[in-house]
Order: C-alpha cells, then structure tokens, then sequence
C-alpha cells in the first residue's frame, strides 16, 4: 500500500532521535556490526541471496575461515569450493561465487588491491566507487561509508526506508532511489553526525520494518510508535 504523505514539522522531524531511543527501548540494544571494512562488507552482502541473517553470517564466516577474505585468496579457490560455501547463504550458488571472484577482480584491477583507498575520497566520489561491486547501489554504499565510519550518513535499507515512510518522513516515490532520497532529505538537518547513533539506528529501523512494521499486515496495534505514525492514523486508527 502507498504511504500516503503528509508535511512533517520541524518539531516532528527534530523527534527522530526520540524514534530511536523508542525503538531501543522495545527491542534493546542494537548489536553492532561483525565486521567494519569495506571489502568484509561488499562480501557479506554478496554471499547470500533471499536468506535469514543467520545464514548469510554462516557463509561468511566459512569463506573467512575456509578461503580468507583477501581478493587473491578468493582468485585462487576452487570453483567448487565457492560454489559450496555460497550454497550455505541460499540459493543461487554458482552465480554469487562468480560476484566473489568479480569482486576480488575489482579491487586488484582498480584499486591496487587495497578497497581503503576508496574511504579517502569525497563523499560522492567514495559512494561511486564503492558502486562499481556487484550488489552495491547508492544504499548500500553509504552502509559502507557509515559501518567504516567514514562519513555519518543516514543509510537505509529497504525495511528501515518503510518505516520512515509510514512514521510520515519524505515521500514514496515512483522509484527505490527517488523515496530513499526523499526520506534523507526531510531528515538531513536532525540526524546528527554521531556515527555510533546513526548505526544504531540503521539496525533498529531494519529491525522495526522486519519484525513489526512489515510490508504486509503490519503489527501496529503493538508498534511502540503508532501515535507517531501517519500510516496508523490514517489507515488503522480510523477504521
């Protein structure tokens, strides 16, 4: 259903941080990330396809432990071997254990084997180039640059951008990046630039969005935010 849109005050827009601290309080404390490189995390997000979570740290820890995360290391595996560890993170193997040699090419090719040198760049031009991976987009590049702690952006993805929608921030576009840009852009003057809060809140938002404020039948008569919400008020609360 479309998230109707309604114009946000600047009193409810400076509430974001209340958002989080509401979240935290029904679900705890965020863990934090497993790992804060960019090549651990353009891997992580490429070894697994339509998985739990569970099962995409099960195929990572086993390329780390059983190949190694170094783009040479990955280059000299075995098909086979690939093939059967990406088969732990869902389906579709043989097509993610090619994204992870394509990878381990990319950084050799174009960044001498060292993706760092792509967190040293200005903040469009690191988002560019971290988007030259497989599975990477504007999203997950700015996930990248937030988990590195390189630059405090507000990165969603796809749950947590659905919850800002139906809380009433910025505005469902036509398109994925269209709405995306519009929820950072009703936000971009209250996020802070607290890395350590704006990855909690990315983890809480997916969280919500999985968990309760899901894309069909979405638990709102136990969301901890449903008399902050617009898609309560207008598609719950008046029934």
């Amino acid at each position: 259903m479309k998230h109707s849109r309604i114009k946000l005050s600047m009193k409810q827009a400076e509430g974001f941080p209340q958002i989080i601290a509401e979240l935290e309080a029904h679900y705890g404390k965020a863990v934090p990330p497993k790992m804060a490189d960019p090549l651990s995390l353009i891997i992580f997000e490429n070894i697994a396809y339509l998985a739990t979570d569970e099962k995409r740290l099960a195929a990572f820890d086993a390329l780390r432990t059983k190949v190694g995360l170094e783009p040479i290391q990955i280059l000299a595996a075995p098909d086979e071997q690939l093939v059967n560890i990406s088969r732990l993170g869902g389906v579709q193997p043989e097509r993610r254990a090619g994204r992870l040699r394509e990878i381990a090419q990319i950084v050799l090719n174009d960044f001498d084997g060292d993706l760092n040198q792509a967190l040293k760049l200005n903040l469009p031009q690191a988002k560019k180039a971290l988007q030259k991976f497989p599975g990477i987009g504007v999203p997950g590049a700015e996930k990248i640059l937030l988990f590195t702690k390189t630059y405090p952006v507000l990165a969603l993805e796809s749950n947590g951008l659905r919850v800002l929608l139906r809380l009433g921030f910025g505005e469902e576009k036509k398109n994925y990046a269209a709405s995306y840009a519009s929820v950072q852009q009703a936000l971009k003057e209250h996020t802070g630039s607290d890395f350590d809060f704006l990855i909690r809140a990315h983890h809480l938002l997916r969280r919500h969005g999985k968990e309760l404020c899901r894309t069909n039948n979405p638990a709102c008569e136990i969301c901890p935010l449903k008399l902050r919400c617009a898609y309560y008020d207008q598609h719950v609360n008046r029934r």
